[in-house]
């Protein structure tokens, strides 16, 4: 039992661990909160450290709602192997929490985009695709991250529903969908008012 506990923890403290922090101090020496938009997220590692730094980011990120939901399937068979699914969409919302609330930052973090999508790569393949062509596109037209990320986000749990995912996915999607888009109200007042940062690199003096 105290192994199947110690799993859910460690997927809190997986999703936790701050990577676009680590990577701007330890690769370039920057503190990435100190420029752009001031978040520790892939977007603003792009705009601050460049496409490497970003793209390192985005797969520390993804990797993180990966391990957070592999560990709440080890969770399940250790504590309720009849609930593995359950378990495993535990894993993954506890990911996305640390992110959001990481125990090394003060409980502070990002937004969960990139950790949210680990997790549904996990959970349901097929729709991530989907969705994350969506948010390619949107992105690609629109040069705002976080546009492409709302609309991502509410498309997550009506492919699930569309793709006759288990009900449990599907509420995971719904939860997941609400919080991505809490976590942007800021940013959908800036949408709102035309004055939302777009994907463009800062170009230091």
């Amino acid at each position: 039992m105290i192994e199947g506990i110690l799993c859910l923890f460690l997927a809190y403290a997986a999703g936790s661990f701050p990577s676009g922090l680590v990577i701007g101090n330890v690769f370039y020496h920057t503190d990435i909160r100190t420029e752009g938009s001031h978040n520790t997220g892939a977007t603003n590692a792009y705009r601050v450290l460049g496409k490497a730094g970003g793209l390192a980011v985005l797969i520390l990120d993804t990797a993180k709602g990966i391990l957070g939901v592999w560990l709440g399937q080890q969770a399940g068979i250790l504590l309720a192997p009849d609930q593995i699914e359950l378990c495993m969409i535990g894993g993954g919302l506890l990911a996305i929490l640390g992110h959001s609330c990481s125990l090394f930052m003060k409980f502070k973090g990002g937004k969960g985009v990139a950790t949210g999508l680990g997790v549904i790569l996990y959970l349901a393949p097929w729709e991530t695709l989907i969705v994350f062509a969506v948010w390619c596109i949107v992105v690609a037209f629109s040069r705002i991250v976080s546009l492409g990320s709302i609309v991502a986000a509410i498309l997550v749990p009506v492919t699930m529903y569309l793709f006759h995912e288990p009900l449990e996915i599907v509420v995971f999607g719904i939860l997941a969908a609400a919080f991505v888009i809490i976590r942007h109200r800021a940013n959908i007042v800036r949408l709102l008012h035309g004055n939302e940062l777009k994907v463009e690199r800062i170009h230091k003096k």
